[in-house]
């Protein structure tokens, strides 16, 4: 008989336990969606220095090397841009498979200064783009990329950008296919694309 109630104890114990778990599993917030490559199509809609709309679609059937930033960036923007001007030399005969693009955070200012005069300073490949600040935020966040002003009296007018440094790379199909993190050499960014032809 005592080990009969031992038994009802252990069971009625272990049902207790399940039913607990039951209702935590039921209270415990869903799992966030996992994002998969085709969720993944970034898009920008932006004029360039001489006032035409540049948009994703266009650049179908060529990948695209997307770098944000601004003409008055001390370090992060002109080593990237260097990168990839040294990328589109390498590239030779395939130059024409892709496309790099500098989408300005600080479109104003770098309109001002001329966005094509900086872009052609690294490479004529190079395309400039310089929206409004919603068309510009808009790219921004297709990106899933951070930007923001940040007031500084040694830098000029006052203020710089703060911003995300990696460079994305887009495919033909419009794909995002990965980022390069910031000081990711030209060989490196070539040899990958290479790989993609």
């Amino acid at each position: 008989m005592r080990l009969r109630t031992i038994q009802i104890v252990l069971w009625s114990a272990a049902l207790a336990a399940t039913a607990a778990f039951s209702i935590w599993k039921l209270q415990e917030p869903p799992a966030p969606a996992v994002l998969t490559e085709t969720e993944f199509r970034p898009v920008f809609s932006l004029p360039d220095e001489a006032g035409q709309q540049r948009g994703s679609a266009e650049f179908r059937g060529r990948y695209l090397l997307v770098f944000f930033g601004f003409t008055n960036c001390p370090d992060v923007c002109p080593t990237t841009l260097s990168e990839v001007a040294q990328v589109m030399e390498d590239l030779g005969s395939d130059a024409g498979q892709v496309q790099p693009i500098f989408i300005s955070i600080d479109p104003e200012r770098d309109r001002a200064l001329g966005i094509d005069d900086y872009t052609a300073a690294f490479h004529p490949a190079i395309l400039g783009l310089a929206g409004d600040q919603v068309a510009t935020a808009a790219a921004a966040s297709s990106f899933r990329i951070y930007f923001e002003r940040e007031e500084d009296d040694a830098a000029p007018d006052g203020y710089t950008m703060s911003h995300s440094p990696g460079l994305f790379l887009i495919g033909p199909d419009g794909q995002w296919l990965r980022q390069y993190a910031y000081g990711t050499p030209a060989e490196d960014i070539l040899s990958d694309l290479k790989e993609r032809f």
